[in-house]
């Protein structure tokens, strides 16, 4: 393990260092070695974290909660069947995501995958979308829900605006502390939120259909509510799909933050690609059967739909108070775990980054804690940072729209740029070791990930209610070009920043 902190990345121009002695010439710190890294982080998360990880990020239990009166506006009740649809979309993604996890396991993911791909310019706008992705979308879910939720708990049912403010800003620093202690106390708080989210969406879903079926309380619908099309705001009926599409669209994303743990993995090559594509197929079937049960134990459509918090109300209608305040428990835990994996896999991006000299204040936020194998200074400048965003959000008319609508995009646009450097080295990736291919399906999941990631893009940016959002893009965008053409070009044209490209992944040592 490195003992100082100085600079650990590959210099562009440099050789590659090559696999040290009695270090297998395929294993993950030969990898390390090939493009010019020193192992710094502690691997020592196997695969059930690694599912944790990806799981908890999904989080079905948040975006349920957030999301469904969103589909029930546009669609109605069934609304919900939009969800496996997205679920096949977002599995196909999870397939690419497989691929290049399994051959460059590096910290750093989105970042990491496109600057080898493409080249470093194109890796700087890709990593800075994966870090402007982590920014606002934890500040968003505590701001607009946790804290008011958390001090609902206490029986605090109207408070101030600042109090609001006050708890969600402790909710924000609580992961950091975590990932500073430790990357393995990060890992048992995941771990925990797996059951959680089960319990706290399925199980509360299956409870809810089995009072419905037994008619514990008086209902007017029959399953056939499962197929209602009433729509609140009576938009065109391709439209009103598409939106009410979101509530799958908005959930199931942010798996591929499991990739950029590879570094504190133990095996990454074979944990990645199993994490990624169980959590995914996972979070599909159990949310759709959560979804079924809260929507056959509607009460009263029109109350539902509302509502600010539409399951809160149906699951008011059925179960006692204190059960109530168990399930709202068991949500708040899960919002918790999603900071808890974000703050960890934001600080590792930025780590990646700044070893290549890509962010300002690199020789910094590069540094790694001899103690605990964490890049703690990241850790808390980003800390900042995203206290930063969600004020921002705070000060807007919408805070929720505004930040929740930019987590919703931004993963879109990582995944098809990142795709699209795929497809452009695919022939390269093939002579890399990996324990996941796709063979000769890779070019159809390919096409069908450009198209749907695009036409989810487009879903995501066009209409009203995500005009907000497009600024929140626009403004980073606007930041992190800023940043290249003042300084990182400059950078890169000396070859002081950047990464070699993927063909020097490729083992040429003899027998491969």
């Amino acid at each position: 393990m490195s003992t100082t902190g100085e600079p650990t990345g590959a210099t562009p121009g440099s050789t590659p260092a090559t696999a040290v002695a009695g270090v297998p010439a395929d294993s993950e710190e030969a990898i390390l070695e090939r493009v010019g890294y020193k192992p710094e982080l502690r691997r020592s998360l196997r695969f059930f974290s690694m599912f944790a990880i990806a799981f908890s990020i999904i989080s079905i239990t948040t975006g349920i909660f957030l999301n469904y009166g969103f589909g029930l506006s546009y669609w109605g009740p069934a609304s919900i069947w939009t969800w496996p649809i997205v679920g096949v979309g977002n599995l196909m993604i999870a397939l690419v995501v497989a691929e290049l996890g399994t051959r460059i396991p590096l910290a750093g993911y989105a970042y990491q995958w496109s600057a080898r791909l493409v080249n470093s310019t194109y890796g700087w706008f890709v990593g800075f979308a994966g870090l402007l992705y982590m920014a606002v979308g934890g500040g968003a879910i505590m701001l607009g829900v946790a804290a008011p939720l958390l001090l609902s708990e206490f029986n605090v049912t109207s408070p101030s605006p600042h109090l609001v403010l006050t708890v969600a800003i402790i909710l924000m620093l609580l992961p950091v502390a975590i990932n500073i202690i430790s990357i393995q106390v990060a890992a048992r708080v995941n771990n925990a939120a797996v059951f959680t989210e089960i319990i706290g969406t399925v199980v509360f879903g299956v409870l809810l259909l089995v009072l419905w079926g037994v008619r514990a309380k008086p209902t007017p619908y029959g399953a056939g509510i499962l197929g209602s099309t009433t729509s609140v705001y009576h938009n065109p009926t391709i439209y009103a799909f598409a939106l009410a599409g979101l509530i799958g669209a908005f959930t199931l994303v942010g798996f591929e933050l499991a990739a950029d743990m590879s570094e504190d993995a133990v095996s990454p090559r074979r944990s990645v690609p199993r994490g990624v594509i169980w959590a995914v197929a996972g979070s599909a079937i159990l949310g759709m059967i959560a979804l079924i049960g809260f929507t056959v134990a509607i009460p009263n459509l029109k109350t539902v739909e509302a509502s600010p918090l539409p399951l809160l109300t149906i699951a008011g209608y059925w179960l006692p108070s204190w059960l109530v305040k168990v399930f709202v428990a068991f949500v708040i835990f899960s919002m918790f775990a999603i900071l808890v994996v974000g703050a960890g896999a934001q600080a590792r991006l930025a780590y990646s980054m700044s070893r290549d000299h890509m962010l300002p204040f690199s020789g910094v936020l590069r540094k790694v804690n001899l103690r605990t194998q964490t890049p703690i200074i990241a850790l808390l400048v980003f800390a900042v940072i995203d206290l930063g965003v969600m004020i921002y959000g705070y000060n807007q008319p919408s805070a929720f729209a505004t930040l929740v609508g930019a987590t919703a995009i931004i993963p879109y646009i990582i995944y098809f740029l990142i795709t699209l450097g795929y497809a452009v080295k695919r022939r390269t990736l093939d002579s890399i070791p990996g324990v996941f291919s796709l063979g000769r399906w890779a070019w159809p999941v390919i096409g069908f990930v450009l198209v749907y990631s695009a036409l989810i893009m487009f879903v995501l940016a066009v209409p009203a209610p995500f005009h907000a959002a497009d600024k929140v893009v626009g403004y980073g965008f606007g930041l992190a070009l800023l940043w290249y053409v003042a300084v990182l070009f400059w950078r890169l044209r000396r070859g002081d920043a950047g990464v070699k490209p993927i063909e020097d992944l490729v083992d040429h040592s003899p027998g491969h």
